[in-house]
């Protein structure tokens, strides 16, 4: 995670009352607050496409995407922490009453850049990974045309790469495009 913010100890209901207030975004990670960096165009710009398909796809059914802006909790018996997926989607009607903030999402789209690949991949994974409603937890590089799927199974997460040639298959939301759709407007140096 890039420019992190000196730490300190918050409450869940601090962090929050403080998130409303502020003009910066900030993760939330067992009482600690992480400012969170922008994004670079080819981030924004794949985050927006995703987020465009899988609203056209799901819509007329119970669930909803949503983008950079909003809230997810992920709970654990130790402690609270909340992130700022770029893009995910819950199918809960559990969430549907939440205005600020999600906890049940089916998946989460994160988009590599240099600063957060680590993250993503490392601590940020293990995280969302306790949450028993994901099912689909997919990072697309912003660098590059590379996309892997993580798919929960029933011994755990299986990687599934998506090769440059084959379609996005998310099997959650039985949904699929091709790579230009995900990549479009998107020049890589």
């Amino acid at each position: 995670m890039s420019n992190l913010a000196e730490a300190q100890r918050l409450t869940l209901e601090d962090y929050l009352a403080g998130e409303e207030a502020s003009d910066v975004k900030h993760e939330y990670i067992a009482g600690e607050v992480f400012a969170m960096a922008g994004a670079t165009e080819e981030h924004v710009t794949i985050s927006l496409n995703m987020g465009a398909l899988l609203r056209a796809h799901v819509r007329g059914t119970p669930c909803r995407v949503y983008m950079a802006d909003m809230k997810l909790q992920v709970a654990t018996q130790t402690s609270a922490n909340v992130f700022y997926p770029d893009v995910f989607v819950t199918c809960s009607s559990s969430d549907a009453g939440e205005r600020k903030l999600k906890r049940e999402p089916t998946l989460i789209i994160e988009v590599l850049s240099e600063s957060t690949e680590a993250y993503d991949r490392g601590a940020k994974f293990a995280h969302y990974r306790q949450l028993e409603t994901l099912r689909e937890y997919v990072l697309i590089d912003s660098r590059s045309r590379s996309i892997e799927v993580f798919r929960r199974c029933d011994q755990g997460w299986l990687l599934s790469p998506v090769a440059s040639d084959a379609p996005l298959v998310l099997e959650s939301l039985e949904f699929s495009c091709n790579q230009d759709a995900v990549y479009e407007d998107v020049v890589f140096d």
